[in-house]
């Protein structure tokens, strides 16, 4: 077997001479290499470490800072009021050291700490700087003085050429909000929803909360805030995602498609390919430290924490909780085709293998014909089952010998690929077609994606590629972000020849990939079967709807001098209202990124304002001015909301944490109890487009991405993602349930139609003859 022999490293005979080595060279000089690129590694990582751990200073200014202070040797100036010479004095062995040497060592050291003070002051100044939110409410377009005054300051404190992790010392804390002011906003938007009695009684039970128990959590809360990062993201990951014991699967994981009109190859090997080489080169400059940090209008950083786990990380079940596993540099990925798993090494040499010898290698697996082995074809159905069973299984089956040997290849893998053996994408001439993309990447068969790792690659048959994300370790945007930087790394630096393969040479001395091994007994495998139908039960009670809207877009919205946000949230209410006659609880994810390891808040997008809106617009007798005016009404109450869920004054995170002190404590309060068992019958969310601007979509309108989605949240209840494409297009991911009759994803999407085109003929009636005549072409084009 070629495989085998190129294993061996050394071959060797027992001789009566004695041992006879006879070392490979071909082998010795791979591990050389490696042994170099591995320091070359630590030693760019110790360096960006070094430069992220000082900024925004530099190890240079350390050198400036101690020449200044031993200038003083030659001017006789002391410019540290006695303090070089209190360290010259108490210097241990100065008995042994001269008058000379003894003045240099008492600068260097006072201009050490001289220097480490600034480094500290820098940052807290910063960090008081990055404090300031009143940049976000401010209008669109108009900025104050003051605002003007502190970007300055912002830019002037950043230093210059940042890394990924430079601004996480001096990120702020996520602030506790008063609990008088999150129970207010609290009353405020559910009012919406409550008639006068069911009002009445969730606000006495607030009130009666608010002056006995609140305080008293509060006060933990905030010390718990002083102490820790971030006083949400760990009791978040922990019990909104580890503790769940339900299926990941439709239930938690979400997906994130491919371009929408480009398929760069229809050569499935070959894109996976270049793909998974992308990848490589973005978890390289993520390991190192060397990805620029993001940054709101261009100058306010974000928190980068998250984007620690997106490779080598698997959430690991367990009976009562999971755990999220995390490891460093993982050199193999572990690929599904037709029931087989197969593990493939990802370097060679000390190097990356290239495009091309990514493309061989999943191109042997494609072409491999072996069989699977008995319950190998369903074993990822486990994760995507309930937690539990799953776990039991773990500690039953995987635990030793060759099962857990191929199950730590699987879990330790920097990632899994799934080859699928059918075609998917987004077809015009079919209306159906993003409807079975998104379901093959939001449950698949529900065997060929391992729901556990942190994100599973999908790669068709026609080249078309998808990703299926964990949710547990990080939130879409995270995701979102490498997805923009792989896929603009494959279609215009690595690209394909003429043929449509991987450009470059093939190293044909490339080892076969292996098969993974496993003994799975029946016990087992009837437990897989159980878990699989489980997992279909789920999955064929998805309903999915997507569509484009390319009437008009971000550009024609923004004319309307509105919140393209904003107007599509209140096309969403409008279409509630149509589809169900009834508004409902309404939840919209925020980012809190401005702060240190924040992740999401929640916008409650069905607001009194946006009520009123929706019923003008049924009242034929409300003129189309009026209705304009409560929509402006009800788009600026939006955006106040949605600033307040970034600058850390949301309300239901707050209430959540208050909610585990409270568990903690043993202390009974029916309001937190009603708070968090209301059911969000409409789950919203905004898929991030353009973070990193690789690709200028003006000049390249085809190479737009379609965004992704998630399940149904509520059994009775729509689960809406859109992503507003350019200036021209917003696509709308919609799921429900089939077993729910009250819900109809098609019928949903009909209605959000035409609710942005009802909300659009508003601003017709307005004096802005321009924009009417730029809105009555395009809803004629």
């Amino acid at each position: 077997m070629a495989e085998a022999h190129q294993a061996v490293g050394f071959q060797f005979t027992v001789s009566p001479e004695g041992l006879d080595l006879k070392p490979s060279q071909e082998v010795l000089t791979n591990i050389f290499q490696a042994g170099l690129t591995a320091l070359r590694k630590r030693a760019i990582v110790f360096k960006n470490g070094v430069l992220a751990g000082v900024y925004p200073a530099s190890p240079s200014s350390w050198l400036i800072v101690v020449i200044m202070v031993m200038s003083r040797l030659y001017t006789g100036l002391d410019l540290s009021l006695g303090v070089m010479h209190a360290i010259q004095e108490n210097m241990p062995l100065r008995g042994y050291l001269s008058v000379q040497t003894r003045a240099v060592l008492s600068s260097v050291a006072f201009a050490s700490a001289l220097w480490l003070f600034l480094i500290y002051l820098l940052r807290y100044t910063l960090k008081a700087l990055l404090s300031y939110h009143g940049w976000i409410f401010e209008c669109h377009g108009k900025m104050s003085a003051s605002t003007k005054v502190w970007l300055s300051l912002v830019k002037m404190f950043s230093g210059r050429r940042p890394l990924l992790y430079s601004f996480q010392a001096s990120l702020p804390r996520l602030p506790v909000p008063r609990v008088e002011d999150t129970i207010r906003r609290y009353l405020e938007s559910v009012r919406p929803v409550l008639n006068d009695e069911r009002y009445n009684q969730m606000e006495m039970l607030a009130n009666d909360f608010k002056e006995s128990k609140a305080a008293q959590l509060q006060r933990y809360l905030i010390l718990k805030s002083w102490l820790a990062n971030n006083y949400v993201s760990d009791w978040w990951e922990e019990y909104i995602y580890l503790r769940g014991r339900g299926p990941l699967m439709v239930n938690s994981n979400f997906y994130i498609m491919d371009l929408l009109y480009v398929t760069p190859t229809h050569r499935q090997a070959a894109r996976a390919g270049n793909v998974v080489h992308a990848m490589l080169q973005y978890r390289r400059k993520l390991e190192r430290g060397e990805l620029a940090p993001m940054r709101a209008l261009g100058t306010v950083p974000m928190c980068s924490a998250q984007m620690e786990r997106i490779f080598n990380t698997t959430r690991i079940p367990g009976l009562e909780t999971d755990y999220v596993q995390h490891l460093s540099d993982r050199k193999h990925v572990v690929v599904y085709h037709k029931g087989r798993f197969f593990k493939v090494w990802l370097y060679t040499g000390g190097r990356h293998l290239l495009p091309s010898e990514l493309e061989t290698q999943f191109s042997r697996i494609l072409n491999d014909t072996s069989e699977p082995q008995a319950g190998e074809v369903k074993l990822a159905a486990l994760t995507a089952g309930n937690r539990v069973p799953w776990a039991q299984a773990r500690m039953r089956y995987f635990s030793q010998g060759v099962n857990k040997a191929s199950l730590d290849a699987v879990e330790t893998a920097a990632f899994f690929l799934a080859l699928d053996d059918e075609p998917q994408g987004y077809d015009a001439a079919n209306s159906n077609s993003l409807d079975a993309y998104a379901k093959s990447l939001l449950h698949g068969k529900c065997y060929d994606r391992w729901f556990d790792k942190s994100f599973t690659i999908i790669s068709y048959s026609n080249g078309k590629m998808g990703i299926n994300a964990e949710h547990s370790w990080a939130d879409a945007p995270i995701v979102g972000h490498m997805w923009e930087y792989v896929v603009a790394t494959d279609c215009f630096q690595l690209g394909y020849t003429e043929e449509g393969h991987c450009k470059g040479d093939v190293n044909k001395n490339l080892p076969q990939p292996a098969r993974l091994q496993w003994l799975i007994p029946k016990e087992c495998q009837n437990l897989i079967e159980t878990s699989y139908l489980s997992a279909k039960k789920i999955a064929d009670d998805v309903d999915f709807h997507g569509y484009l809207f390319s009437t008009f877009g971000k550009g024609l919205i923004k004319k309307c001098r509105t919140s393209p946000d904003a107007f599509i949230q209140l096309a969403l209410q409008l279409a509630q209202f149509r589809d169900q006659g009834e508004f409902c609880l309404t939840y919209e994810s925020s980012m809190t990124r401005m702060f240190r390891e924040g992740r999401t808040e929640t916008v409650r997008s069905c607001t009194s304002e946006a009520v009123a809106f929706v019923r003008a617009m049924e009242d034929r007798q409300v003129t189309n001015t009026e209705r304009l005016a409560l929509f402006r009404a009800a788009a600026n109450k939006h955006q106040n909301m949605y600033r307040l869920a970034m600058t850390g004054s949301g309300i239901d995170r707050h209430l959540f944490c208050l909610y585990i002190i409270s568990k903690y404590q043993g202390v009974e309060s029916p309001f937190l109890e009603k708070v968090l068992s209301e059911p969000w019958k409409l789950s919203t969310s905004q898929t991030p487009q353009q973070q990193l601007n690789l690709v200028d979509i003006n000049k390249f309108p085809k190479y737009v991405g379609a965004g992704g989605g998630f399940g149904p949240v509520a059994d009775d209840g729509y689960g809406v993602s859109y992503i507003i494409v350019g200036e021209n297009l917003i696509t709308f991911h919609i799921s429900s349930k089939f077993s729910s009759s009250d819900t109809d994803s098609y019928r949903f999407g009909q209605h959000i139609d035409k609710a942005m085109m009802d909300i659009q003929t508003l601003f017709q009636a307005t004096n802005d003859k321009k924009l009417t005549v730029e809105l009555n072409g395009k809803k004629h084009m």
